[in-house]
């Protein structure tokens, strides 16, 4: 154990008063002296780094934790930052369900109040896309949502927005990373007691009403003539928020709509940090949403719904063949996307100046669909806040009304421009309307996708995650990009030629399909977009085949994104399983 955690660790065994921070450190230094010293370096070995996604870790002692100094440490900092930028500022804070929550919001008010910035507090647990919403709705200089996503049980995270209710700038990360720095963890942070700020007025509770104008928002994008009484007294939904948010917002839009037959599973139905029923709550995998599907052998929904922890993004299960069948994440993105066109020209709308933004690590599938309907099709880097950016951007061109949806593969999707996030919430409604529709012309939903498959051709994709965990592992992961980023490309894999690489790293062209309306001809002609540098390296292959490199912004993981594309399924089906098993030697 080098001499700087040496230091760090008698400094916290010295100032940490509280007893289950005291406690656990006494039980890491214990295990340490016995010979294991990896607990006690992880927790110390760096500093939780504060980047556009803010900060995120596991609750915990230590400067690599989430723990009521590093949360009190961070909100001195970005209280520094709205002071510098804005006159009397305010921060609008929700959480979720996590263990902690609670009292981290309590401890980031109590700093920001002590700095003289108001802070504005959900009184209960709600989704992300809510505070995404209070934040411009009440017009906060910024916005805090205690959140860990979809991480397993033992994180929790401290998310930071900008005033336009989009996860904060690179720029605005860096300046508040350099408050934070300057700020000794014990003595740096300022603070006043919880109800006093509240006395004071430095701390406010949000009403009721800024909720009901969130629901109100996100029922601007239905779908009218679906939901029929006819259709919504058969329809039936089986729900699970796995024990996160998601339940109250989604039944009152659900309801609102005409879906009122919901079967909440209800072993996942009460908010709880420990998500007993699935340690790693992701509606991406199957055994977070096995309740549910086992529910649905009895109740025989039309659909299953899971939103994550914090209702931003939503996973999927529907009924075919007699079995519940999962759909990923950029199956919903290319459903919705080719739904909501369909029903838009229907209606008689021009697609030709609307607007669809995915990621560079999103399916290709889209840019076909771009092809057959018109719209322009927008890629930007891995990340929400990038589609968010584009909204933001067309907002200030006075084209908001442009955008048409956002979608990532990890199961975030977003209509409508009432946030800047992807909203599990909007989702939900959608893809219920989606289903119905559907339903009415006999067909479900992943009938609907082999109909898509067997138009545009099968995209499919695979993204396979490997852990690099500890200090070792930080090393192994910058050793493994920087090598990516020198050009250690090998020139094949999987027998398919290396055709093209691009190192976003330096920033790169944003990757667009152009559509066929006026203001679409003028963005073209404009000029394409350059992306943010980024951390992400192409592969660009033969067939129209790729592979993406990229390091986990929130957990200790390189991610490989394997695209590939076949005539038939079988025929993708198995070059996607050998292009990610070739894939893996780029980590070695």
């Amino acid at each position: 154990m080098d001499s700087d955690i040496k230091s760090a660790v008698e400094l916290w065994r010295e100032r940490c008063t509280e007893e289950d921070l005291a406690d656990e450190l006494s039980r890491l230094r214990q295990t340490a002296e016995q010979g294991d010293e990896g607990g006690l370096v992880d927790a110390f070995y760096q500093h939780l780094a504060f980047g556009t996604a803010g900060l995120r870790g596991v609750i915990g002692v230590g400067t690599n934790r989430m723990n009521v100094h590093t949360v009190a440490q961070a909100t001195q900092g970005l209280a520094q930052y709205l002071n510098a930028h804005y006159e009397s500022p305010t921060v609008a804070i929700a959480r979720d369900s996590r263990n902690k929550g609670e009292e981290f919001v309590r401890v980031a008010a109590s700093v920001l109040a002590a700095n003289g910035v108001k802070a504005l507090l959900y009184p209960r647990i709600e989704p992300v896309p809510a505070l995404s919403f209070a934040v411009r709705d009440l017009h906060a200089s910024a916005g805090i949502c205690m959140t860990a996503s979809h991480n397993p049980a033992p994180y929790n995270g401290y998310k930071v927005y900008g005033d336009d209710g989009c996860q904060i700038t690179s720029q605005a990360a860096a300046d508040i990373q350099a408050a934070i720095n300057a700020t000794d963890v014990f003595d740096g942070p300022k603070t006043m007691d919880f109800d006093e700020a509240v006395e004071a007025g430095l701390i406010e509770w949000i009403g009721e009403d800024t909720l009901d104008r969130f629901v109100d928002a996100v029922l601007t994008q239905s779908v009218p003539g679906v939901m029929t009484p006819e259709v919504s007294e058969r329809f039936k939904v089986v729900y699970t928020p796995l024990n996160g948010t998601g339940i109250e917002l989604a039944r009152r839009v659900l309801d609102r709509i005409g879906v009122r037959n919901v079967v909440v599973v209800p072993e996942q139905a009460q908010p709880d940090g420990d998500f007993p029923t699935c340690p790693y709550p992701n509606p991406e995998i199957r055994e977070a949403l096995e309740l549910g599907i086992r529910l649905c052998e009895t109740e025989k929904p039309d659909l299953l719904l899971a939103n994550d922890p914090d209702a931003d993004r939503v996973g999927i299960a529907v009924p075919h063949d007699g079995d519940y069948v999962l759909l990923t994440g950029n199956e919903v993105g290319i459903l919705l996307i080719d739904w909501l066109c369909r029903v838009k020209r229907e209606a008689g709308e021009d697609l030709g100046d609307r607007v669809v933004v995915s990621t560079i690590v999103s399916s290709v599938m889209p840019d076909a669909l771009a092809e057959h309907y018109g719209f322009e099709m927008r890629r930007v880097l891995t990340g929400f806040k990038y589609i968010g950016d584009q909204i933001s951007m067309l907002t200030r061109a006075g084209q908001e009304g442009r955008f048409l949806f956002g979608y990532e593969e990890s199961y975030g999707y977003l209509a409508g421009c009432h946030v800047r996030d992807k909203d599990g919430i909007v989702a939900d409604m959608l893809i219920c309307e989606m289903a119905a529709w559907y339903a009415a012309r006999g067909r479900d939903l992943a009938q609907a996708m082999d109909d898509l498959y067997r138009q545009f051709g099968y995209y499919l994709n695979k993204t396979i995650s490997v852990a690099f965990p500890g200090a070792e592992g930080h090393e192994q992961m910058r050793a493994i990009m920087d090598g990516l980023h020198a050009g250690k490309i090998p020139a094949e894999l999987a027998g398919l030629a290396v055709q093209g690489v691009t190192d976003y790293a330096d920033g790169a062209t944003m990757p667009v399909v152009p559509g066929t309306g006026e203001l679409a001809k003028a963005d073209e002609a404009a000029g394409r977009q350059t992306l943010p540098g980024a951390n992400v390296v192409e592969l660009r292959l033969d067939g129209g085949n790729r592979v993406i490199v990229r390091p986990s912004g929130t957990e200790p993981k390189v991610k490989l994104y394997v695209f590939a594309k076949g005539a038939t399924r079988a025929e993708a089906e198995a070059l996607r399983d050998r292009l990610g098993e070739a894939a893996r030697g780029l980590l070695a």
